[in-house]
């Protein structure tokens, strides 16, 4: 279930600013200590650490399309651990996750760090995002690790516009202008004027 949040700009503006130092910065456990510790979405669970947790919707309000998760998983533990799934709890959504090499699954090295989402990185479509949440809730999503097992939290939901396009889903393109039928554009018949597909050609005299 969501529940409403109210967050101001100032706190977008933070998140965002964290998200890009996290994806600068690469791997290792100084990664955590890099870039601005924002109000937003994280959580700890024995070596598991996931921030940045964001839930990425098309920019436009009302348009039916993928949305997007975006965060930041640590591993602090001796073995890898790789994300088997990311599930939306109350809704009917679905995730698909894509390793930034496009092919196997999304590993998260002992003692490095992965970012999913953005131009290079893993990726975690929500193929009916539309489905999944309202610009301006907080959405509950549930993280599955290999080793760590279930972790949840709360993510931002937030249109894929501004600081977040590049980290948000596949744009859905507006629909088409209305053009003029072509009984608007015809002119011609008894108005006197040149039918359409003719054209008033010289005589030659």
């Amino acid at each position: 279930m969501s529940r409403n949040l109210r967050r101001g700009a100032l706190a977008a503006t933070a998140i965002v600013f964290s998200i890009a130092a996290l994806s600068a910065c690469g791997a290792g456990n100084n990664a955590q200590t890099l870039g601005v510790r924002p109000d937003h979405a994280a959580v700890t669970v024995d070596d598991l650490k996931i921030q940045n947790a964001l839930v990425i919707t098309q920019p436009e309000r009302g348009v039916k399309g993928p949305a997007a998760i975006s965060a930041t998983l640590f591993n602090n533990g001796r073995a890898p651990q790789v994300l088997e799934s990311i599930s939306l709890p109350g809704s009917s959504a679905t995730v698909t996750l894509k390793s930034a090499k496009g092919a196997g699954p999304i590993t998260v090295p002992a003692n490095g760090s992965v970012v999913i989402g953005g131009a290079g990185n893993a990726s975690a479509v929500i193929e009916n995002g539309t489905e999944a949440a309202r610009v301006g809730d907080a959405q509950q999503v549930v993280f599955k690790l290999s080793r760590t097992g279930d972790v949840g939290l709360e993510a931002f939901v937030v249109p894929a516009d501004s600081y977040f396009k590049d980290f948000g889903p596949s744009i859905v393109p507006a629909p088409p202008a209305a053009t003029p039928t072509a009984s608007a554009t015809a002119t011609g018949g008894e108005h006197g004027g040149t039918p359409s597909g003719e054209t008033n050609a010289p005589s030659g005299h």
